[in-house]
């Protein structure tokens, strides 16, 4: 039997793979000694994966708080050495909007058991906790009526 020719147009559904529902730093490129050097490897990390200057990220900062941010100031923040300047939360957020690196937040999240994931997957994960709410009220109505009856 002939081969057909391969269709480019169409996509090899086994090849897909679904995306990960959140994104997080490899903890070894994290892993640090303290949560401090920690954050600042991944203030680092997020600097220098974003595709912009540190110049352009603190100038975005400043735009989005209304008061200055350098690139010493940056600077500072990502270097583990410099344990006198921890970025505080303010600008931690302005950090996270200036280079859209989720993975901030998600290090943030991790350590208390949480998830940050797209606002997108909310009802389906509304839908998942529905699901084990019937199975766990099925559950408990299959044991009332057994002992009901007897």
């Amino acid at each position: 039997m002939a081969r057909r020719p391969h269709d480019p147009h169409t996509l090899d559904l086994l090849s897909w793979t679904p995306p990960e529902p959140t994104r997080a730093f490899a903890r070894e490129d994290i892993r640090a000694a303290s949560l401090r050097s920690m954050v600042a490897k991944a203030v680092s990390l997020a600097l220098k994966e974003c595709g912009k200057s540190r110049e352009e990220v603190a100038e975005e900062i400043g735009a989005y708080l209304g008061e200055p941010c350098s690139k010493p100031m940056l600077d500072a923040y990502a270097s583990e050495a410099r344990e006198d300047h921890v970025v505080n939360v303010v600008r931690f957020l302005a950090l996270i909007h200036a280079t859209g690196d989720q993975r901030l937040l998600q290090m943030l999240a991790e350590p208390f058991g949480w998830a940050v994931i797209d606002q997108k997957y909310l009802p389906a994960i509304e839908d998942a906790m529905l699901d084990a709410k019937i199975d766990e009220l099925t559950q408990r109505r299959q044991l009332a009526r057994k002992r009901w009856r007897g």
